[in-house]
């Protein structure tokens, strides 16, 4: 702990359920800061009393995170060190955490990170899908017009994506998702790391018919598998199929590229050879 000067802020990691998965660091940090930020006091109380610890708790939470991170802020130059701390798992990760973060690097202050339980990747590794490459979307916007966004870009994505939802607003977006994105494998995980975790492996589809008839319990994380990228290049060969090959020559010579390297081009979008595409054109002129 600093002992002059400014204060530190440190982001602490607490279970996302299973109490056993605290770290003997963060119990110790949490012992020893002279402040713990708590999103819900009344919900991290349980938590602090479990462990006995005694230090004092404030709160710091999506509706007051401006007002009071500015005073968390002057209570670490003042040289008070915090522990910042969530509902459950690690702070700044779909929560208010990452504004008072940005406040404290905006004001020099020292942040430090105590690694821990998260929720998004306790999923991805239990999901059975793709952990390579992913792409972690938390709550879709409750904007309508936010969320047919984020749908659309979703669209396309090849990565695996990991997105969080509460139970009664399950059904809904795995509805929306087999819409927009159509039906691809799914995991949607429930209660994780509690008495009753479920990974439920199955497609949109199947997850959306039966939770309609089951209903969900506990917060519940989705994880869906990215499109294939072969399925893109095939979709954008078919779509340049479509067209005529001179427009396609055309699309690309209009641009300012020399007509070999436009039947190059056209080549590859097409999934030929350039001799083929030199060929057709011939015939075409005749």
């Amino acid at each position: 702990m600093e002992q002059n000067g400014q204060g530190k802020l440190y982001l602490c990691a607490t279970p996302i359920g299973n109490l056993e998965d605290i770290t003997f660091r963060v119990l110790r940090t949490l012992k020893e800061v002279d402040l713990i930020a708590a999103e819900d006091t009344r919900n991290s109380r349980k938590l602090l009393n479990h462990f006995e610890i005694h230090t004092p708790m404030t709160s710091y939470h999506e509706y007051n995170k401006i007002e009071k991170g500015r005073l968390l802020v002057e209570k670490l130059k003042a040289g008070s060190n915090i522990a910042l701390i969530t509902d459950a798992g690690t702070p700044g990760i779909s929560d208010p955490g990452e504004e008072l973060v940005r406040m404290c690097y905006e004001a020099d202050i020292e942040v430090t990170s105590l690694p821990g339980p998260a929720a998004c990747v306790t999923a991805l590794t239990l999901s059975g899908l793709s952990t390579r490459r992913f792409a972690f979307e938390a709550f879709l916007p409750m904007d309508k017009k936010e969320r047919q966004r984020i749908l659309g870009e979703l669209t396309d994505e090849t990565r695996t994506v990991v997105l969080y939802e509460a139970p009664h607003r399950l059904v809904r977006t795995l509805n929306e998702l087999l819409e927009a994105l159509g039906d691809r494998n799914v995991t949607v995980l429930r209660e994780l790391t509690k008495k009753h975790e479920t990974a439920f492996r199955t497609t949109l589809a199947g997850a959306a018919a039966y939770y309609e008839s089951t209903e969900p319990k506990g917060e519940c994380v989705i994880v869906l598998e990215g499109r294939s990228h072969q399925e893109l290049v095939e979709e954008s060969r078919r779509q340049w199929e479509e067209m005529p090959l001179n427009e396609h020559m055309d699309y690309y010579e209009s641009r300012g590229i020399p007509r070999k390297e436009a039947m190059k081009q056209v080549a590859k979008d097409r999934g030929v050879s350039k001799r083929d595409i030199y060929q057709a054109l011939l015939e075409s002129e005749r």
